[in-house]
């Protein structure tokens, strides 16, 4: 089975540097059902052109193993794009699928003119569902059927295509999209599905799934049909589209509210009054939790005590805006490793979010309805656990100091409440004894004698028992 990548932005050698594969010379990866070969046809500044040819075991499939099929010696794996070419490439082509180029980081957010070639898909849906899954995508998709047998064309067509994708667009993108994309076009999946599949699966279609027309196709045919796994991660895409679909008013509303709060500087107020927080924690490793546009990481990569920071957001819109405002591509290498931001929600398990000193919660909470505030609550205090969390959010009695905000208006059109200094103690305090932390109060901003600051801050200490009651 061959598998063809082509680049024709110059220099379009620069795909070599991104496969991490070196076209002077051949590469032989051995795998469990066979072995992976990789080469290249052309390399030169015009047009750089890299072959993956997967030479799969069929009669090993067959005797056994973990690849054991019930079938005839003869079958189609070893000449079909499947999920066995879909494992290859992340042997093959690992560090390019994570995002990575060592020698020409730079690279890596660079939009190419790329296309990729398939000879034979089996594709159970045909043309139409080839086209389905990629042109949402942005592809320029080619498919043509191949005859059953063309010595025969009366007998008509298989349900193998041949095919090709074509777009400008960074490698990492194409390579995500073949990889998940093959076995929902097959249909079929070598591999057992279980719940580890689910999370890398949506981890994968981050950015792009919860958008796609054929999302709930996908999930089912990528989890095998199975319901107990499909149901969960299309609910999980879902809350991903809900706020992605409100991303654009989500922005409206925050420059209102920016606007409202420029003229005491409160933004930046706030952000300097975290990260000082988190400093005096002694915290060596911290997540941002709907870090937005970066503007606490911003802070946060200045302290050369905070050796690992990450950040999490539900839009991958804004996670890119984070990205352009650190200019991640320009960073020193030293300091790029110590930084990573991803998608994710807040209100779902994620093991992504374990193992930190600190996590900062900055002006999210009021953006919850309550019974995902709840949902919150137990994934970060019960599940997540850090050492130590910093909560943000407005206080509603200082409103009456803004004079451009209407009486009982709240600063922003997404907030579901925005509460009093009383109200915030008594969640914070409530969450504290229920998890096992402590909690202390502090004003941020300029402070007024009767209404306080205009926003309120809560530290968590987790016990010394560092573990959740009972």
């Amino acid at each position: 089975m061959l598998l063809t990548l082509t680049n024709t932005t110059k220099p379009a050698t620069d795909l070599g540097f991104l496969l991490h594969k070196n076209p002077a010379r051949a590469h032989r990866f051995p795998l469990s059902f066979g072995t992976a070969h990789v080469f290249y046809g052309e390399a030169s500044v015009e047009r750089c052109t890299a072959h993956v040819l997967l030479d799969v075991d069929g009669v090993g499939l067959v005797r056994g193993g973990n690849h054991a099929r019930e079938e005839a010696y003869v079958n189609d794996r070893p000449y079909v794009a499947s999920s066995f070419m879909s494992v290859a490439l992340s042997k093959t082509f690992g560090t390019a699928l994570g995002g990575r180029c060592k020698d020409r980081p730079e690279l890596v957010g660079r939009a190419l003119e790329l296309t990729a070639s398939l000879p034979v898909v089996p594709c159970r849906g045909g043309e139409a569902l080839f086209r389905r899954l990629f042109e949402p995508l942005g592809y320029a998709a080619t498919a043509a059927a191949l005859p059953l047998d063309e010595r025969f064309p009366e007998w008509g067509d298989s349900e193998y295509l041949s095919v090709s994708i074509a777009k400008t667009t960074t490698l990492v993108n194409l390579l995500t999209h073949l990889q998940m994309l093959m076995p929902v076009m097959d249909d079929e999946t070598h591999y057992w599905v279980a719940g580890n599949e689910v999370e890398a699966l949506l981890r994968r279609g981050e950015g792009w799934l919860a958008a796609h027309p054929e999302r709930e196709l996908i999930l089912k045919r990528a989890l095998r049909h199975q319901g107990a796994l499909v149901r969960p991660a299309l609910e999980r895409l879902s809350a991903v589209e809900e706020a992605v679909d409100g991303a654009a008013a989500e922005e409206r509303a925050a420059e209102a509210e920016a606007v409202l709060e420029r003229r005491i500087g409160l933004n930046e107020a706030r952000m300097l009054q975290v990260a000082e927080t988190l400093r005096q924690t002694r915290a060596e490793t911290v997540i941002d939790l709907g870090c937005g546009e970066g503007k606490l990481l911003e802070h946060l990569l200045k302290e050369p005590q905070f050796r690992v920071i990450r950040g999490m957001d539900v839009a991958a819109e804004t996670l890119q805006k984070a990205v352009k405002r650190l200019q991640f591509d320009r960073l020193p290498r030293l300091v790029r490793e110590r930084i990573e931001v991803f998608q994710g929600s807040l209100v779902y398990l994620d093991q992504r979010l374990k193992g930190f000193d600190a996590a900062a919660i900055v002006e999210v909470i009021e953006h919850l309805e309550p019974e995902r505030l709840a949902a919150l609550t137990r994934i970060v205090f019960a599940y997540a656990r850090p050492k130590a969390v910093v909560v943000t959010t407005p206080n509603a009695e200082y409103n009456a100091l803004f004079p451009r905000l209407p009486a009982g208006k709240m600063r922003h059109a997404d907030h579901r409440f925005e509460w009093t200094r009383a109200q915030f103690e008594a969640w914070a305090n409530g969450v504290a004894a229920a998890h096992g932390y402590e909690v202390s109060f502090a004003p941020v901003g300029a402070l007024d004698p009767q209404l306080g600051a205009p926003t309120q801050l809560a530290l968590f200490r987790a016990g010394s028992g560092g573990e959740a009651p009972a």
